[in-house]
């Protein structure tokens, strides 16, 4: 029998980040001039592109810390929900937009609305599921960044066939609000304020949760300024800085390495959503394998080979259309299987105290390569009118994040509650 919190916490979980990645990333395809007439209505070129596209970093950078924060020591619900509020009104916002300063604001305060959601969620899943559980539970919330991409892309091409982009940015913006009664009113942030579980499986996961997080606290309390000088966490945001450049410099300039082909705009969606569906399978078995096996490290770095070496080959064999991008397809996933067995190392490494504000910081400033990663595409693709170049160092990235993988803790034997 499925225990409750598996098909109320992780679908519901699920959902919401998928709205998330929706509207942070139908850009890359509202700004594809070749099926939108965004960047044309904007006076916008490729650097402009990447900026407008990476400027959400900037503010999904200010709310990490206090956003992880507020979910540790307030609720991890309700601070999302504020946040879906929030991010569905600047959603919307941008197709008002009327020049690239506008919308580039737009994607600023998207980003901010955005930032406090994703350690919120992490802190949320500590709190219902144990350490033999936990890439499970994070691959299958973290689904929703493929299966959004995968859907936006046919979805927000066939929107881009049929109305104007600003339209487009309306009618995805009101997702947010259609889907925040269900995350209010289903969602709890601890098994003792759920009525919906039965009272072996609370007492089972109080116990455990318990347990673990005695194991991890230390003997004496340790200064939270001392815990972020560890040298595990600049691995951690090195790591994650190089991951979010390949995965969001390579998402936002995909589409064009499709222009050599006359596609519509729904084939390119289609044919960009086809990388991302096998990225859900792949990361579903490589977070089961880790669970299996308790390593975390090994399948890391895994990912992060095959995702480098795939987008290095891409370039070689771009004279040979459907070769290079049978290549691409395996070298998008990496960052996206990778974090599932990434995200599950620092909640078994670190004291629950830490766990918030380490997981806010790593994903505060990693994530700053979300805006270096497509600046610097846009910027050499528009030197160069090709994405040669850029690709081959996001996947050298990728090489050096093998690397980084075996310089982060390894995690602790599992505790078995009695």
């Amino acid at each position: 029998m499925v225990q409750q919190r598996w098909l109320r916490i992780i679908p519901l979980a699920l959902i919401m980040y998928t709205v998330a990645y929706i509207d942070r990333t139908n850009v890359n395809l509202i700004l594809d001039p070749k099926i939108s007439s965004m960047m044309k209505d904007l006076a916008m070129n490729d650097e402009m592109k990447g900026q407008a596209i990476g400027i959400f970093f900037y503010g999904y950078l200010l709310l990490q810390i206090p956003g992880s924060i507020l979910a540790s020591r307030w609720s991890a619900r309700k601070t999302i929900s504020i946040c879906l509020f929030a991010w569905g009104i600047s959603a919307a916002l941008c197709g008002l937009a009327s020049s690239i300063g506008q919308f580039e604001w737009m994607r600023f305060f998207l980003g901010m609305s955005e930032s406090a959601v994703f350690p919120a969620t992490a802190v949320l899943l500590t709190q219902w599921f144990p350490r033999a559980e936990r890439a499970r539970a994070n691959s299958l919330w973290l689904l929703c960044q493929p299966i959004a991409i995968a859907g936006t892309g046919p979805i927000t091409g066939y929107l881009l066939d049929h109305y104007q982009w600003q339209k487009t940015f309306f009618i995805e913006g009101a997702l947010p609000f259609l889907f925040l009664p269900f995350w209010w009113f289903y969602i709890r942030d601890h098994p003792r304020e759920a009525n919906w579980i039965s009272p072996a499986e609370r007492d089972h996961l109080e116990t455990t949760l318990s347990a673990e997080a005695a194991e991890l606290q230390p003997a004496q309390p340790i200064p939270w300024y001392v815990r972020l000088r560890h040298p595990s966490i600049f691995v951690m945001v090195a790591l994650y800085f190089f991951h979010n450049c390949a995965a969001y410099g390579c998402s936002g300039f995909f589409t064009s390495t499709l222009d050599s082909r006359s596609f519509t705009g729904l084939q390119k969606g289609v044919f960009y959503a086809v990388p991302y569906i096998l990225t859900a399978f792949l990361m579903v078995i490589n977070s089961w394998h880790s669970d299996k096996t308790g390593e975390r490290r090994g399948h890391v770095a895994i990912a992060y080979f095959v995702s480098g070496t795939s987008l290095i080959l891409s370039v070689v064999t771009r004279e040979h259309f459907w070769v290079s991008y049978g290549f691409l397809c395996f070298a998008i996933p990496g960052p996206y299987v990778a974090m599932c067995p990434f995200w599950t190392i620092p909640a078994e490494t670190l004291p629950p105290a830490a766990l918030a504000m380490v997981v806010g910081l790593v994903n505060a400033f990693g994530n700053l390569g979300g805006y270096v990663g497509p600046r610097f595409t846009g910027w050499v693709k528009n030197e160069t009118n090709s994405t040669a170049i850029p690709f081959i160092a996001l996947g050298v990235g990728m090489l050096l994040c093998v690397g980084f993988a075996y310089l982060m803790p390894k995690s602790k034997p599992r505790v078995v509650a009695t």
